[in-house]
């Protein structure tokens, strides 16, 4: 491999993220625990969630909106006005959480820096991004940060082309199968799958990946062995 940029997703590869949102979503649960079951709440709110990714994109705001929606239609519009302040306090105390880096996260990136060029490749809302790096105290090891709005083929390119690289000189790690390694292998680069313990439904694919372009890795601190 002919390595010059390795680009890193931030939530859940970097610090933590998806045990907040589960952490609402069980609270959002307990709010209307008198109209559905835990398991049909849970539907509901993931089918509004993804049907609202096109207008609101990835993120806590878009995930309150979500909430509020879902739980409007649940209850037939009666949700009261009280329902809906818990609801975006939910969604203040998710954006208010510390930021906890994964372990190893920082080790990887003191013997990376200088080896090579890295970049944070992330999605999700702009100001809440640019929030966790600041509290992160990592950014300083980044030579850019790109916040896409979706982790697809072209943004990837778009990336590329910023960059003024190769697609093949490009290591995309991260957790997710869905946004961080197949369209990164789809535009000739490289990637590295480090999963995390709780993945979304919507990131997760069912289909397995032979690419020698791809591997698989069982902590972030294995990518040091690797390269």
């Amino acid at each position: 491999m002919n390595i010059k940029v390795i680009a890193f997703d931030a939530d859940d590869t970097l610090w933590v993220n998806e045990p907040y949102f589960r952490q609402t979503e069980e609270r959002f649960c307990e709010l209307l625990s008198d109209y559905l079951s835990r398991h049909d709440l849970e539907r509901e709110l993931l089918t509004i969630e993804i049907a609202n990714l096109a207008l609101y994109g990835y993120g806590i705001k878009g995930f309150i909106l979500s909430m509020i929606e879902a739980a409007m239609k649940i209850t037939n519009n009666t949700l009261s006005v009280e329902v809906i302040g818990q609801i975006i306090d939910l969604g203040k105390q998710m954006l208010n959480q510390p930021i906890e880096l994964l372990e190893g996260v920082e080790d990887v990136l003191k013997q990376l820096k200088d080896k090579y060029r890295l970049v944070v490749a992330t999605k999700g809302d702009l100001l809440d991004q640019e929030r966790k790096l600041r509290k992160s105290g990592i950014n300083h090891y980044f030579h850019h940060i790109e916040i896409m709005s979706e982790k697809d083929d072209a943004n990837y390119l778009k990336l590329i082309k910023h960059l003024d690289i190769r697609p093949e000189e490009l290591l995309m790690i991260g957790n997710s199968l869905k946004s961080d390694v197949m369209p990164v292998l789809n535009v000739g680069g490289h990637a590295v799958h480090v999963p995390y313990h709780i993945t979304w439904a919507h990131e997760q694919i069912e289909h397995t990946i032979d690419n020698e372009r791809f591997k698989s890795l069982d902590t972030i601190t294995d990518i040091l062995a690797f390269l």
